[in-house]
């Protein structure tokens, strides 16, 4: 019988771990350019704007104690208002379009507009659907782009650095 043989195997190799020093290298060097360029820690907002919860996902382990980012401060905020940049996943569905455009508008100044995934460039795997917009693009220009399906947590740190220290 195949069935047992088939379960007692791994399904996939196991996912690459990044060292747990080099994620943390990175959130202390992007903690230093946000200080330099904002004056203080970066504050982020995420919205997810239809998709797979993919990135969130993600999101949701860079925030892990594995990360620590919240001690490094890298803080994710409630509302827009209090945020520098915005974390946008998923693909823009038509309707998620006027609380995308609703909450860039309620950043502060200079508010960064962040594309955290491939379905937040360009609508990824949902592309062509009768309910997407399209990625990002379609409703405001992003000041980045993190590709990945999903991104994983040191993808997300390396675009923020790279962004803040372009900002700089």
């Amino acid at each position: 019988m195949k069935l047992p043989r088939i379960l007692a195997r791994p399904i996939a190799a196991a996912p690459p771990h990044p060292s747990v020093q080099l994620v943390s290298d990175l959130a202390a060097r992007l903690e230093a350019s946000a200080r330099r360029r904002l004056g203080r820690g970066l504050a982020l907002r995420h919205i997810g704007t239809g998709g797979c919860d993919g990135c969130a996902l993600e999101l949701i382990a860079a925030r892990s104690l594995v990360h620590e980012l919240d001690s490094l401060g890298l803080r994710f905020v409630d509302s827009p208002r209090h945020a520098d940049a915005l974390l946008v996943s998923g693909p823009v569905t038509r309707n998620m379009r006027e609380a995308l455009e609703q909450a860039r508008a309620a950043m502060p100044e200079p508010g960064f507009v962040v594309a955290l995934g491939d379905c937040a460039m360009d609508g990824g795997v949902f592309k062509g659907s009768y309910a997407v917009e399209g990625g990002v693009e379609a409703v405001m220009p992003p000041d980045l782009r993190i590709p990945g399906c999903p991104p994983n947590p040191r993808q997300v740190l390396e675009g923020l650095l790279a962004l803040m220290e372009a900002q700089a």
